[in-house]
């Protein structure tokens, strides 16, 4: 993928379905998922279909799906058709792995493989649903693949809408997401690139601090209509994290035109505003190498 050739790259689209019409969540989860956030796009689109999305944008997206096999039983969409078929559309995807942490050592060499011959740029994690907290060391095997190799690892954060209005939210323990677990993570693999995702309500500050703090850690900013971000997340993306804040919408939840409709109206520095929709993320992600 040619960073030149598009206006903005969201870092953050989820693969819901694969090309057989398998979910990346339990039907149980998917219903109360849908209930919670309503949504302005396509709930379930194939990755060919968000390739096709995003290149009539001019726009390159990371995708990915969640493998939370270990806590629910449910196959994970495959990480190699992901890979397989963002390389079919290079132009504008650009796919990361989500292996589940309990897959341990034989996880690790999954990872491996994923990166060194299907071109994986990176790994998703979700603690919540996953069910590890980040700084627990049993995805340490995998965050140790991806430092070795130069590909970061996105770390869902803060409160999250699967679950929500389940019975326990579905077993969901949000505290696992709360992103001054990674400090840890960031003191151990100084090397690794983390992102937070999202704006971590109700830790916002605690994700400012860590990234402010520790200079391998982006946020980035999806999941949340712009109009929406706390006043102090704002300030620091204008200011001490303007090389450190990417464009993310959380795509089928939010699409693109809605969160940059929004970002539009947001008080960002007009120098600020290309960092954020693109320049961080070419950083980042290391697509400059």
């Amino acid at each position: 993928m040619d960073p030149a050739a598009v206006e903005a790259i969201d870092v953050h689209v989820h693969v819901e379905s694969d090309l057989h019409g398998h979910l990346s969540l339990p039907d149980e989860f998917m219903a109360a998922s849908a209930k919670y956030f309503g949504g302005d796009g396509p709930r379930t689109p194939t990755i060919d279909e968000i390739a096709a999305y995003y290149r009539e944008r001019r726009t390159a997206a990371v995708v990915f799906t969640v493998d939370i096999e270990n806590a629910t039983g449910h196959r994970a969409i495959s990480n190699e058709e992901i890979a397989d078929r963002a390389a079919a559309h290079a132009d504008v995807l650009i796919p990361f792995a989500s292996i589940d942490p309990a897959k341990g050592r034989a996880g690790a060499r999954a990872l491996r493989r994923l990166i060194e011959e299907r071109g994986v740029r990176g790994i998703k994690f979700h603690p919540s649903l996953q069910d590890f907290a980040p700084n627990d060391r049993s995805a340490y095997p995998l965050l140790e693949v991806a430092a070795e190799h130069g590909v970061p690892a996105l770390f869902h954060t803060g409160q999250t809408g699967i679950g929500a209005g389940m019975p326990g939210g579905g077993g969901i323990r949000l505290g696992l997401s709360n992103p001054m677990l990674l400090d840890d993570v960031a003191v151990d693999l100084p090397e690794l690139t983390i992102i937070m995702a999202h704006p971590s309500f109700p830790w916002q500050d605690e994700a400012l601090a860590v990234a402010t703090h520790k200079p391998n850690v982006y946020i980035d900013l999806s999941g949340w209509s712009p109009k929406y971000f706390p006043p102090q997340l704002v300030r620091y993306a204008n200011s001490l994290l303007q090389d450190k804040v990417l464009f993310g919408s959380d795509y089928p939840v939010i699409t693109p035109d809605r969160w940059r409709a929004d970002f539009a109206d947001l008080d960002i520095k007009p120098h600020v505003r290309p960092k954020i929709l693109k320049d961080n993320a070419v950083r980042a992600l290391g697509l400059g190498r």
